[in-house]
């Protein structure tokens, strides 16, 4: 029965499915439903010469191609299914609402096509969202779990899609042998379009202002993220440092028997894990969790130790002891982890001062949180704001601030913030986004902070904001700031 309207598992076959996106997600859900009988048809905004070889590929699985247009609904659909950035208000979503036709997100399409594991049980999931640290945390969680030699993966909103991760080993998807438990990135975005996931456990990192001109109100992006904990398992897991991911675990309808539990960079009370002299100490899953705790590591065992980094690690750890992970392999996940390029990357250290790469801190809580390692920092910042304020990260850390180094299309909000909380900070406006500037305004901005360091501060790219008005990632903009950096340190040591 295709009752796609309906929790449960459904039937694709003969069901007038549209994908709207020719892209991984959009042809990675069309060669799925195609191999479960879906007429689908697969939509695109694009008809240029790229567009129509990708979607190619979806039409030998017997999709039908309708390109140039992703605006009108096509005739008889019975289901939508929509990439992670479809925006709520965008026309064929309004034209879906109208005809009460179900809008799937990819992991609520990937949720639905779970096929259970040779022991008929199904791949847990392990769900991992909030404003910052997601990435970091799903694949700390990933390598604690290859410790204890589970074939685990981390995906979703992390480069390999949930949807691959399904589907491996099944009709439609890659060959391999299926994942015995996924640790899954959800943005926003993709929580908004999911209704009826059930984690076996779920954390909220932190939440912070982020996405506002997606969701309309930050409201509903907390919203969105507050679905994370919808349907949960075993453990609903909340930053005790937070209280908006505490108020969102109390209001959250979950399994019964699911517990609540906190992480703390202080010393744990029952039900939580914390820190106590340096020891990572789990307090939540022991069997005499009042009077005992388990030792999980040490904050020595965390790469790089910065608070907000023990934090993801705590989370990452209560994520992976609901499924029954062992405190060894916890340790041992933690030392064999390396965080991503560009999360608080040292770059070099020239006449005393450190240049860090934290190109990944594209909003103000990440920024306040990269800032707050360090005692004194010159700050490199600006770019798309994405209606964020800046005010409470200046304010928070205008003691630390040796100067700041503004770039980007929206600097003058920062500066505006500068002005506001901080104005005896001294400021370098380098202007913002023209004809192939990055290069050039990036080693502009190096050496403006190099005039304004002294020995034992940091130079830190933390911009605090998205980077696609210069640059085509933030990951471009790190490699950019570090390729400066080098560059200086070159002409220094000649």
């Amino acid at each position: 029965m295709n009752d796609f309207a309906a929790p449960g598992p459904v039937q694709f076959d003969g069901a007038a499915v549209t994908v709207v996106g020719a892209r991984v997600v959009g042809l990675s859900a069309s060669a799925a439903l195609a191999a479960r009988g879906a007429k689908v048809t697969l939509v695109d905004r694009y008809d240029d010469e790229a567009t129509t070889a990708r979607a190619a590929q979806a039409a030998e699985h017997g999709a039908t191609l309708r390109l140039g247009d992703d605006e009108t609904l096509p005739a008889g659909t019975q289901l939508l299914i929509v990439s992670p950035g479809m925006p709520p208000s965008a026309p064929i979503v309004a034209a879906a609402r109208a005809a009460g036709v179900p809008i799937w997100g990819d992991a609520e399409l990937a949720w639905r096509l779970r096929a259970p594991l040779a022991d008929g049980s199904h791949a847990p999931w392990l769900v991992v969202t909030g404003t910052n640290g997601k990435s970091t945390t799903v694949r700390m969680a990933e390598s604690m779990l290859k410790q204890a030699g589970k074939n685990a993966v981390a995906c979703g909103n992390i480069g390999y899609p949930v949807l691959d991760a399904v589907l491996r080993g099944q009709a439609g998807g890659e060959a391999g042998e299926p994942f015995e438990v996924l640790v899954i990135e959800l943005s926003s975005y993709q929580l908004h379009w999911s209704s009826t996931l059930s984690p076996l456990a779920a954390v909220v990192l932190n939440l912070a202002p982020d996405h506002i001109d997606w969701h309309g109100s930050y409201a509903e992006y907390v919203n969105a993220k507050a679905r994370a904990y919808e349907n949960c398992q075993i453990a609903a897991i909340y930053n005790a440092a937070d209280l908006e991911t505490v108020r969102l675990v109390e209001e959250a309808d979950v399994v019964q028997g699911c517990r609540a539990i906190g992480f703390t960079l202080g010393a744990p009370g029952l039900s939580m894990l914390g820190v106590v002299d340096g020891i990572l100490a789990d307090r939540a899953f022991v069997d005499d969790r009042r009077s005992s705790a388990a030792e999980l590591g040490t904050v020595y065992d965390v790469e790089p130790n910065a608070p907000h980094n023990i934090a993801n690690a705590l989370a990452a750890a209560a994520l992976v002891r609901a499924y029954g992970v062992e405190p060894t392999a916890v340790r041992d996940g933690l030392r064999e982890f390396r965080p991503e390029p560009h999360r608080i990357a040292w770059v070099a250290t020239i006449d005393g001062v450190d240049y860090v790469d934290d190109s990944k801190a594209t909003n103000p809580h990440a920024a306040s949180a990269s800032i707050g390692a360090y005692d004194h920092v010159v700050w490199l910042a600006g770019g798309l704001a994405k209606g964020a304020d800046f005010d409470d990260l200046v304010e928070r850390h205008a003691k630390r601030l040796r100067g700041a180094v503004l770039f980007g299309a929206e600097r003058h909000l920062v500066a505006e913030a500068l002005r506001r909380r901080a104005p005896e900070v001294p400021v370098a406006d380098l202007g913002g986004p023209g004809p192939d500037r990055a290069a050039e305004v990036m080693a502009e901005a190096v050496r403006a902070a190099r005039a304004m360091a002294v020995t034992g501060d940091t130079v830190l790219l933390a911009p605090a904001c998205a980077s696609m008005d210069m640059f085509s990632s933030y990951g471009q903009r790190g490699d950019v700031f570090a390729e400066a950096v080098r560059e200086l340190k070159a002409e220094v040591a000649e």
